[in-house]
């Protein structure tokens, strides 16, 4: 098997149709990925109360927003050097370096950011709250806690099932 047949299954399969969607189509998609921009102020309040709920349950070492956003001097392009497009369809916004420019140094970043960020601290509260294993559990790796609630008192830790008392990933056995 070669490497990359083991990971085909799970690859989204996008170029090779999207040439065979209509013009009309793929201008109502392109306007489609801007509207969830109208969710960010609630998709932003939310990581901040997550990350506040955190704060005042005692956590610290918590990683911001910022963590998360690629250094601007890792972009490849300025507006000056900024590749575009020859798009047949010549009103394409891909015809445009400043289309390129915020949507690769601004909308694409700061929202992977964001929703990374935000996933990471739900998997601490997951990880705080509730330390049993289950069948993704182990995704939760990069968002690891020194002790979860349940590991604090030691009436409660005989409990916990071996798999969950020794997890690494809520509970540092060095502490």
């Amino acid at each position: 098997m070669k490497a990359c047949e083991s990971c085909s299954a799970s690859r989204v399969e996008i170029g090779k149709n999207h040439q065979q969607q209509s013009i009309p189509m793929r201008g109502i998609g392109m306007l489609l990925i801007y509207l969830p921009l109208l969710t960010f102020p609630f998709v932003i309040i939310s990581a901040y109360l997550t990350y506040y709920h955190l704060r005042m349950m005692g956590a610290t070492n918590l990683k911001k927003w910022s963590d998360f956003i690629p250094d601007r001097a890792s972009h490849r392009y300025t507006l000056k050097n900024q590749i575009t497009m020859n798009a047949s369809f010549k009103a394409s916004m891909a015809q445009s370096k400043l289309f390129w420019i915020l949507n690769c140094t601004w909308y694409c970043p700061y929202s992977v950011a964001l929703f990374e960020w935000h996933a990471y601290m739900v998997k601490l509260v997951e990880n705080w709250w509730c330390p049993f294993t289950h069948e993704k559990k182990e995704t939760y790796k990069n968002a690891m806690i020194d002790k979860s609630f349940w590991h604090l008192y030691p009436e409660d830790t005989s409990k916990l099932e071996k798999e969950d008392l020794e997890n690494q990933i809520w509970n540092d056995a060095n502490d």
